[in-house]
């Protein structure tokens, strides 16, 4: 038997990260992140244990990899979600859809976020990693063509307005809700409420939200 080429090899390595990333995920949304061990993560995707170590010098580095790799891909989606105009999208429903992807995934994945929020604030803080560098293009991308004169700067504004409502809307005890978050950002950025996935029928007149929405009443 002839042994591997270096781009088979490649390859298979890159699947296993993939399969860890997964794993991690999945467990952690499923049990938190203190009850997802590493040799759990490893079982959970087929690998042997020390292959964790081998891509991740520890848990909670695993844990900030693998929710950059979901939000860059669910926001990915959000950006090639029907309808596709036959040109790109306006700046607008870009900046809409980004907002919307990332409050939708707090939302969807409330026991995951919460963590992933939780070990940004742990000793080892923010950690760059390939899948933090997409996501940070995508979410460039949006601040620019939405008509940013610095990306860079606004793209850091954006993450940490982004960062702060998905604790507002995970916050044990005393959380905001997300049709009331969403209106915040979107009045900032200027976008109108019918563009990206609108939580409710939208603000009645003076701003305030229907029943459906933010869980503040209408005016009368």
């Amino acid at each position: 038997m002839s042994p591997r080429s270096p781009a088979v090899n490649e390859e298979l390595r890159r699947r296993s990260r993939e399969r860890l990333l997964q794993a991690a995920a999945e467990l952690v949304g499923e049990r938190g992140y203190e009850a997802s061990t590493l040799g759990d993560i490893a079982d959970r995707a087929g690998a042997a244990r020390g292959l964790v170590s081998y891509y991740f010098p520890s848990k909670r580095q695993l844990l900030q990899t693998a929710v950059h790799r979901l939000m860059h891909r669910t926001l990915t989606q959000a950006f090639q979600r029907p309808p596709q105009p036959s040109v790109p999208l306006a700046g607008d429903e870009l900046m809409a859809r980004a907002i919307d992807a990332i409050l939708g995934l707090a939302q969807e994945r409330p026991v995951l976020m919460r963590a992933h929020m939780a070990g940004l604030l742990q000793q080892e803080g923010f950690i760059e990693c390939t899948e933090q560098q997409q996501l940070a293009l995508l979410l460039r991308e949006a601040v620019a063509r939405h008509g940013s004169l610095d990306p860079e700067a606004d793209y850091r504004l954006l993450r940490a307005q982004l960062m702060g409502s998905v604790v507002a809307l995970l916050l044990p005890g005393a959380p905001m809700p997300l049709a009331q978050l969403r209106r915040e950002l979107f009045a900032r950025y200027g976008l109108a409420w019918h563009l990206g996935s609108p939580p409710g029928p939208g603000p009645l007149p003076g701003g305030e939200l229907g029943p459906a929405g933010s869980g503040r009443p209408a005016r009368c």
